[in-house]
């Protein structure tokens, strides 16, 4: 937990982490502290969050949606093994570990990522299994969870990839509406919100959220 609350005031020297309720899921989260985002940042600043952005810290809304989506779903993992790719926080895969999931993996480049996940872990009382390659681990997963990572389209070729390693896969995504890759269709439109609030366009507020099966 140190070692995060370093590395954001490397970023914003007066940042620091608070444990945050998720509203509608049972979970808490450390995020920034919204005090930090209500103020203008300097040019240096502005260059380091630019350069090294803390997205850990933040619970993103396909990430919020998601975990609202499962707690309100949890037939969708209970009793599965499930993978959480780009997990971030965690915040998905921490949302299925609560709601029954046999096994999770939160699978993250970052490795501040990952300790952010383990933080997180720990603060919801659940277990998971941490993963920096997603393309090592072997094709073992009944479902594979992906919250915000289609927010740059060069990332579309992912949704293939993604039953390479599960059975399934169940995507939450605010960016991008019109996608059309097969197997995957539209299951749901949810709201939601990034924590802390950074006032983001309505638009950012209505996740999709898309299901595939391998064939």
């Amino acid at each position: 937990m140190q070692h995060l609350q370093t590395a954001l005031r490397g970023v914003l020297s007066d940042a620091r982490l608070c444990a945050t309720a998720l509203p509608g899921t049972g979970l808490q989260l450390w995020l920034i502290d919204p005090a930090q985002m209500a103020r203008a940042f300097d040019a240096d600043e502005t260059r380091r969050l630019l350069d090294t952005p803390p997205y850990w810290c933040f619970c993103w809304a396909s990430g919020l949606a998601m975990a609202r989506y499962l707690a309100a779903h949890p037939q969708w993992v209970a009793g599965r093994r499930v993978l959480d790719f780009g997990a971030g926080s965690g915040v998905a895969g921490i949302a299925a570990a609560r709601a029954g999931a046999r096994e999770v993996v939160a699978c993250d480049l970052d490795p501040l990522a990952l300790a952010a996940c383990r933080a997180n872990a720990e603060l919801n009382g659940v277990t998971l299994g941490y993963s920096e390659d997603f393309f090592a681990e072997a094709d073992r997963f009944d479902l594979v969870l992906v919250a915000d990572v289609l927010y740059d389209r060069a990332n579309l070729p992912l949704l293939g990839a993604f039953l390479s390693r599960g059975r399934e896969a169940l995507v939450a995504d605010s960016r991008v509406r019109d996608f059309n890759h097969p197997p995957y269709r539209r299951l749901a439109e949810l709201n939601a919100l990034t924590l802390p609030d950074l006032a983001e366009p309505a638009e950012f507020r209505r996740v999709s959220l898309y299901h595939a099966t391998r064939g």
